[in-house]
């Protein structure tokens, strides 16, 4: 079957230009047009990918000859099913703010959506380095936008620092990316094509090192983890939920996958050199998003201060640099994506029935919703990696590839999973139940507010019945990765990609 990625690629954006052209009534429906389309292409693609293939569905064609780089797209075990979270968060959040609220200036809101869709769509199908840069940077334009016109009180001071602090972070990509390709290729002509950079010589250990280093601050600061998650109180504080839902869901997810798709393929020597200073990063994000998030009262930062906790658990998998903590670590990429989209809309319906958004200003909210009461606990069991959750399945792959490669660091990892029962258990408890808030307005969800958040609980329910089909889809990948970085001997597979 013939899947034109170009096409699924572009179709957000451009039923987000459409939108724009159609105005105030057309705009949000268009957009959502094109995002569903691009869902229905990531189901299509995933039905049909073939486990052990390599890279399939490739769209490869001359960009820019003098640079070295070509317009390449593809889809591996890598990002298969991140291209599909990535349709499913979009879809989800476009027909949220189109039934749910009235925007200011919906031509423009629609369309930075649906360019932002694209662009983190452009980021995981690109199989170029420099393509891969251009769209991990074009990513985030469209929320600078977002925030800045439709976000909160302080949303200024949000995009300021948010600015800042991923402009540094592009910049060294940037940089690396320039080098790595310069550097690799020696006599050679330059070529930023992954599978051209594949079959050339691996770069001498110090080089290797302060290139890894710039990827790896370009991606720790895009997740974000500790200590690189200043912008985050702020950023999330400002932007409007169905975009954060999205950025939290999605945006994080290309970081993880970076590691996975460049650091540790192409840097193997430094991925095992730094392998401690990632590991103490992970473990701090863990401790310290765990402690943040049972200690705030904001229902948005306990999201956001889980969510540093969640992809600690997420880097410890991937530089356990075992193939079963990096496969762990995918899957909890999915995972996270799949459960923090609905639960922003879950803190969405909170806070206007509470009109705040306080934990102390709501509880009681089960006594006239159980429908949104069972949704919102099926979310948060499957965060705290509830037994018989696809996250738990993530969470032990993760905690199992540490283990076997750091005892110590998977020991004190453990308290993570003892610390997420907390504050998920603690949030659902002090919204649901307890004495109802004194504005607090208990009542049922609507059949809009289902369509929204029944299906994306479904897909949920749907991953943990059978999170193999996830897992046996992305193996050979996840093990070619690891590459030499895991002790593993990979061989070139006839379209000049590695595999085991």
């Amino acid at each position: 079957m013939t899947i034109h990625l170009s096409i699924l690629l572009w179709l957000p954006a451009v039923g987000g230009l459409i939108g724009a052209i159609f105005g105030r009534r057309g705009a949000g429906w268009a957009t959502l047009a094109g995002s569903a389309a691009a869902l229905a292409y990531a189901i299509v693609a995933v039905a049909d990918f073939a486990p052990g293939g390599g890279l399939q569905y490739v769209t490869d064609s001359q960009w820019i000859e003098q640079l070295g780089t070509r317009w390449k797209l593809g889809v591996d075990g890598l990002n298969l099913f991140l291209v599909l979270l990535t349709t499913v968060a979009f879809t989800a959040s476009i027909l949220w703010a189109t039934l749910k609220s009235e925007w200011e200036r919906p031509a423009a809101f629609f369309f930075w959506l649906g360019l932002a869709h694209s662009a983190v769509l452009g980021a995981l199908l690109a199989q170029d380095l420099l393509v891969f840069t251009i769209f991990f940077d074009l990513m985030l334009v469209p929320f600078l936008f977002l925030t800045g016109m439709f976000g909160g009180e302080d949303r200024i001071r949000s995009v300021t620092r948010l600015f800042i602090y991923t402009l540094v972070g592009s910049l060294l990509m940037l940089a690396a990316a320039i080098a790595f390709a310069v550097l690799a290729a020696g006599a050679e002509p330059v070529s930023f094509v992954f599978s051209d950079l594949a079959q050339r010589a691996p770069l001498a250990e110090g080089s290797q090192n302060w290139i890894f280093l710039f990827f790896a601050a370009a991606f720790l600061i895009k997740m974000p983890a500790f200590p690189f998650h200043g912008w985050m109180p702020a950023g999330y504080l400002n932007m409007p939920l169905p975009v954060l839902a999205v950025f939290s869901g999605v945006l994080s997810k290309v970081a993880a996958y970076g590691f996975l798709k460049i650091s540790l393929p192409f840097f193997p020597d430094a991925s095992e050199h730094f392998q401690m200073l990632l590991l103490l990063i992970a473990l701090a994000s863990i401790l310290y998003g765990s402690a943040m998030a049972f200690t705030t009262t904001n229902v948005r930062l306990v999201l956001g201060y889980s969510s540093i906790a969640q992809l600690g658990f997420i880097v410890l998998g991937i530089f356990s640099l075992r193939p079963e903590g990096a496969q762990g670590a995918l899957l909890q990429s999915v995972n996270h994506g799949l459960v923090v989209v609905p639960a922003f809309f879950v803190v969405a319906l909170l806070a206007a029935r509470a009109q705040s958004e306080d934990l102390r200003d709501m509880g009681g909210g089960a006594f006239r919703a159980p429908m949104l009461a069972a949704l919102f606990l099926i979310i948060a069991l499957a965060t705290l990696a509830m037994p018989g959750s696809s996250n738990f399945a993530g969470e032990f792959l993760i905690l199992l590839g540490v283990f076997k490669a750091k005892m110590v660091i998977a020991i004190i990892a453990f308290t993570g999973v003892a610390l997420a029962s907390v504050y998920m258990l603690r949030m659902f408890i002090r919204t649901m139940h307890n004495r109802t808030g004194a504005t607090m307005d208990s009542r049922e969800i609507t059949v809009r507010d289902g369509l929204v958040l029944v299906p994306l609980v479904l897909a949920v329910l749907a991953l943990s019945v059978y999170p193999q089909v996830a897992l046996d889809k992305s193996e050979p990948a996840v093990k070619s990765a690891l590459g030499e970085a895991g002790g593993q001997v990979v061989a070139p597979e006839p379209n000049g990609e590695t595999a085991p």
